[in-house]
């Protein structure tokens, strides 16, 4: 971790700070506050701001589990967020995905355009992590891909995968910048097995 993360639970200094600290671990539930809410809250505005947008995306979007954790699994992969990966790849399994398929979304260069691949991922997810690789990658989005989108699911769902692969894009960036995450030791390794770069989480 590039900065210390805060306590666990950070003081607070205001009845704002308090309320804003309290949003976050109910959204968390059970669960302890993630490395990533312990960067976050070094600054509570953006902490804020950050919980109630990932908070309509985990929650409150009528995508299924299957394609969100997919485009997002797939995120991490080719940007190489270890911690990400870990945290979604169960989530993504849990879903109903088989190992193969996780298998398949971990090599950062497979052509999900491949016929190969029918066997294995349905069109609806194929297209979904077509989709996940263009914004990603290189931004632009094929004109095809986003005609594949556009029949295969409503402008709600196209729109809520949009900024879940464009949130989890922020998400991963900043995880892999301030190296969060306390299993990232193992990241270098990870990565090379991935065909991405240890230095840059990039191709090499």
């Amino acid at each position: 971790m590039r900065l210390p993360y805060v306590q666990d639970p950070p003081q607070t200094s205001t009845p704002h700070e308090a309320q804003v600290l309290a949003d976050i671990q109910a959204r968390r539930g059970a669960n302890p506050l993630l490395p990533l809410d312990l960067a976050l809250l070094h600054s509570f505005p953006i902490a804020e701001g950050w919980n109630s947008f990932f908070g309509a995306i985990r929650t409150q979007s009528i995508l299924s589990a299957t394609v969100r954790e997919l485009a997002i699994c797939r995120v991490a992969v080719v940007n190489g967020a270890l911690f990400e990966w870990e945290q979604h790849a169960p989530l993504l399994q849990k879903s109903g995905a088989r190992e193969e398929v996780l298998d398949i979304i971990k090599d950062a260069e497979i052509d999900f355009s491949s016929e190969s691949l029918c066997s294995v991922l349905s069109p609806e997810h194929r297209t979904v992590l077509r989709y996940t690789d263009a914004m990603t990658k290189t931004i632009k989005v094929p004109d095809e891909v986003f005609a594949e989108l556009n029949v295969l699911f409503s402008p709600q769902e196209v729109l809520e995968m949009t900024t879940t692969i464009a949130g989890y894009n922020c998400v991963s960036r900043i995880l892999v910048a301030l190296d969060i995450g306390e299993r990232n030791q193992g990241a270098d390794d990870w990565l090379k097995a991935r065909g991405l770069c240890a230095d840059c989480g990039s191709p090499p």
